[in-house]
Parts: structure tokens; C-alpha cells; sequence
């Protein structure tokens, strides 16, 4: 894939093009793409960049400390000479690195195995060498004139993200070391030779240690040095907004895009929702619910509405028409599956359970208050009244209302069978003011 001009500059002859897939996958690779995106003033640069490395438009890539170099063609095949500058680490600077890699042995057999070991990286990063460029460290310069950015130099970093998923070792020879060398220096500061040993016989050890991995037991005992983890950030006011579909490449056969963007969208809805009742409750006391139905699953996905396609199949989906589907989302947003229960399944109240349910509903009013109630199965209905309690399988009262010949769920649950009627009255005299 790759020849050696010399240890300080790699060449990689053109990658395919890229046609359907991500251009990182490693967590280094995309924390390259970040710095690039983040700084980017022009988004629309960004996406031609990206439009040309995915179409194979970047030539051979010369890395080199401190600069990456391509020919970039355009649609109408001109070319262009585009750089990309990332600063090199100065000699104190590598000092603290390599002083911290070879602290562990697995951080060498890591970047031998091609991988980028995240505690080295975040261990750099606190003794003040930063491995992976932030915001505003990657310089652009092109021929085209563009100022920051364009198109040409986003192309290049794009396909670069895609030599770094294959290679870590790129991002150090940016940096300013090349393999051999960075080796060389590591191998010197593992040599510990006994009195009277050679300096050959402690390089083999070196070598030796780095080719038999990590002890199990060293492993495990760097657990109890490691730092304690952070603070738990403040829960987000609102689920955050999921990326746009903004590819040029069109969906793959039988891929609905308003299905997908509605999926992200209630996905991090969902994720926002477990992770406030996690904070809430504790991360030790956070529960999880049981497995949802493929029918309970879409009346979830139905939450806040959807494009009308997109309804039509949640609806086929939970097995109801879209009438029966909006009561079903309602009852889900007073209260989840168990509300979606209550809607939709009627059940004998019988023995223990019956007793309970008579000895909450007498001791809920005063006798000339109680209101006349007739009753089936789960169900207490009002006489004279278009309102209705329903009592659920744990215990709690909710409050149903007729509206046009069906009765909805109109209010959140209690266990005073007083107090969840109180709350469709209180709810009626909203209404009428």
C-alpha cells in the first residue's frame, strides 16, 4: 500500500473510492475528521471534500513532519496541489512521550498491532503533548486561493482519516517521528541491563517483553493507580438533534429516509428520557424495562408525531388503525407500557384484588359524596357521566374520558381512586375557562 521515500516520509498510492461507507472507524480516525469539521467555517466545503475523496479524486498522499501533501482533481479534472499542516512536537515534547509509552508495555505492543492506545493519549494530553490535532490545528494552503479550508484540503484530510484508520503511526511521522526512529528510541529507554550485560542482551529483552504482551497481573494492578472517573455532566435540557441525512449518495433499495430520521429523532428522545430517570434514581438504582412488543415498540416510535408515510406504517406496525394509534400514543405519554395496558386490555378484578379495589373506592369519598359507579371488570364508569376510572394490574386508578363514542386516556395515574377522578374534573373546568 505504501513505499518508504525514507524514514521521514511515507507515500500512499490513491485509495478507491469510498462510495457507501464511513471514512473513519477508529476513534483516532474521527477524532481527526473532528478537528477538521469543527474548525471548518464552510460546510459546503466540507461536503465537496467529501464528495471528492469519495470518488476516488485524491492522488498519491506524501506525509511528512509536520505536512501532509496531494493532487486533488476536480470534476472537471483539473488539479490541484493541496496541504494540510499539523505542527510537530518539539524534543521535550517527545521526551514526555515516549517516557510515558514505554511506562507500559502495552502501549508498545499496541502501536506494533497498529492501534492507538487511548490511556496514552489522554496521559500526553495531561503532561502537556497533544497526539491528536484539536480545533485550528490543521493548516490548509491550496493552489485554488482558497483562505481556509476548500473543498481540495478537506478532500485530502477526509482520505487521511482513512490512512489513520490503517495506520496510527501516520499521525506520529506527522508529528514529527518515523517508525524506525520512534522504535529506536522506544527499545533504548525499555533497555534496563543488569551489572555485566550487554547492551545487545537488553534490546532482545525489550523486544522480547514487547512480543509476549502484557502480564495479566501488571494488567490488573494498574486499575488501582488509574484516576477516579469525572463528575457526571448536568442532564441536557432536550434531547439533542440527531445529524442531518445530508449525503449526496442516494439510500440503498427499500431504505425509507423519513422512517430513519424519524427513528434518530424518537431514539434520542428515548435516550435523553433513561438517561434523566437514571440521574434521578441514582446509577446504582436505575431499573430497566422489560423488553418492548414489536406492537408496543411502534406506539413508542409514534411519540410526537411523524410524516405521514412514516404514521401509516407505525400504525400497520402496532396492529391499529390511526384513530386507535393516537389514543394508544397518548396513553404511552401518560405513562408508558403500563398506561398502554389499561388502554387496551380489560381484565375480572376478583378476589384480594376486588377487596382492594371496593376498600379504596368507599374510603375515597364521604358517603354523600361518592359518585354512582357502575362497573366491568377493570373498569368503574360514572353513571350520568362521560368519565370513567380504570384500574390498572399494580394497584393505580387512571382517569378516562368519552370523546366521540371511545374512551381516552385523560390524565396520569394515582393510587386514590379520588384523586384520579379530582384530576379529570380539574381538567374539565380548564377547558371551560
Amino acid at each position: 500500500m505504501s513505499r518508504y521515500d525514507a524514514d521521514t516520509e511515507r507515500t500512499f498510492a490513491p485509495l478507491p473510492p469510498a462510495h457507501g461507507r464511513a471514512f473513519a472507524h477508529t476513534w483516532w480516525g474521527r477524532a481527526w475528521l473532528k478537528a477538521l469539521e469543527d474548525a471548518a467555517l464552510d460546510s459546503a466545503q466540507l461536503k465537496a471534500g467529501r464528495r471528492l475523496a469519495r470518488a476516488g479524486a485524491v492522488g498519491a498522499v506524501s506525509v511528512r513532519p509536520g505536512r501532509i501533501t496531494a493532487v486533488v482533481r476536480d470534476r472537471d479534472r483539473s488539479a490541484r496541489r493541496a496541504d494540510v499542516l499539523l505542527s510537530e512536537l518539539d524534543g521535550e515534547q517527545w521526551n514526555r512521550l515516549l517516557d510515558l509509552t514505554v511506562e507500559r508495555a502495552g502501549h508498545v505492543a499496541a502501536l506494533l498491532d497498529r492501534d492507538m492506545p487511548p490511556h496514552l493519549v489522554e496521559d500526553a494530553a495531561a503532561a502537556g503533548v497533544e497526539l491528536l490535532p484539536g480545533m485550528g490545528d490543521l493548516e490548509a494552503q491550496c493552489d485554488c486561493g482558497a483562505w481556509d479550508h476548500c473543498g481540495h484540503t478537506a478532500a485530502l484530510c477526509y482520505q487521511v482519516a482513512r490512512l489513520l484508520d490503517q495506520d496510527p503511526l501516520v499521525l506520529l511521522l506527522m508529528r514529527g517521528r518515523g517508525e524506525r526512529a520512534l522504535m529506536g528510541d522506544l527499545q533504548a529507554r525499555s533497555a534496563s541491563p543488569a551489572a555485566g550485560a550487554s547492551e545487545d542482551a537488553a534490546v532482545d529483552a525489550a523486544e522480547a517483553s514487547v512480543d509476549t504482551g502484557v502480564d495479566a497481573a501488571e494488567a490488573y494492578a494498574v486499575g488501582g493507580i488509574l484516576p477516579s472517573l469525572p463528575a457526571l455532566p448536568d442532564l441536557p435540557a432536550e434531547p439533542g438533534t440527531p445529524p442531518a441525512l445530508d449525503t449526496d449518495t442516494p439510500p440503498a433499495a427499500g431504505v425509507d429516509s423519513d422512517a430513519l430520521r424519524h427513528l434518530a429523532a424518537r431514539t434520542a428522545a428515548e435516550a435523553h428520557r433513561l438517561l434523566a430517570e437514571a440521574l434521578h434514581a441514582g446509577a446504582d438504582q436505575a431499573g430497566f424495562d422489560e423488553e418492548l412488543t414489536i406492537a408496543e415498540d411502534a406506539v413508542r416510535l409514534a411519540l410526537g408525531g411523524s410524516p405521514e408515510a412514516v404514521a401509516e406504517r407505525l400504525a400497520e406496525g402496532s396492529g391499529r388503525d390511526s384513530e386507535a394509534l393516537a389514543r394508544a400514543t397518548r396513553a404511552w405519554e401518560l405513562g408508558g407500557a403500563a398506561a398502554l395496558a389499561v388502554l387496551e386490555e380489560e381484565w375480572t378484578v376478583s378476589g384480594e384484588t376486588l377487596t382492594r379495589a371496593r376498600a379504596a373506592l368507599e374510603g375515597a369519598w364521604e358517603d354523600e359524596e361518592r359518585p354512582r359507579l357502575r362497573s366491568v371488570g377493570n373498569r368503574w364508569t360514572v353513571v350520568g357521566a362521560p368519565v370513567q376510572l380504570r384500574l390498572g394490574r399494580d394497584g393505580r386508578w387512571w382517569p378516562y374520558r368519552e370523546e366521540r363514542g371511545c374512551w381516552v386516556p385523560a390524565g396520569g395515574a394515582s393510587r386514590d381512586p379520588a384523586t384520579a377522578l379530582a384530576s379529570l374534573e380539574a381538567a374539565a373546568g380548564d377547558g371551560d375557562g
